[in-house]
């Protein structure tokens, strides 16, 4: 009988994210009654729902702005979520999306409300 021992045997498992679809990121700016209303910890959340990264915050202009990152399909259902939906006491007057554009990996770790 032959006894074979291995002394050290180290295996590092990454895990690894294969996706075909692209990454997006893309600045928004959304306008009519979305301050005061709790737009932007609906945004945060509804962000976070779909797995995006990024930041939203008040302008001093009276509108909420900011930048979505993540794949390309989340992205844009947050577009449609921003342009139609936002938090329940909003009313959306129109959302304008600007900088669109692939990335190669994302700039932000999470989705966070900007002060």
């Amino acid at each position: 009988m032959t006894l074979l021992r291995i002394k050290h045997l180290n295996i590092v498992l990454q895990p690894v994210i294969m996706s075909s679809e692209e990454l997006l990121s893309v600045d928004y700016e959304v306008f009519g009654r979305v301050q005061g209303v709790f737009f932007r910890k609906y945004t945060q959340s509804e962000g976070k729902k779909l797995g995006l990264v990024g930041w939203v915050r008040n302008t001093d202009a009276g509108t909420v702005q900011g930048q979505l990152q993540g794949p390309a399909s989340k992205v844009q259902q947050m577009q449609q979520w921003l342009q139609t939906t936002g938090s329940p006491q909003s009313r959306i007057a129109k959302a304008e999306f600007s900088n669109e554009r692939p990335i190669d990996k994302l700039d932000f770790k999470d989705f966070r409300v900007a002060r």
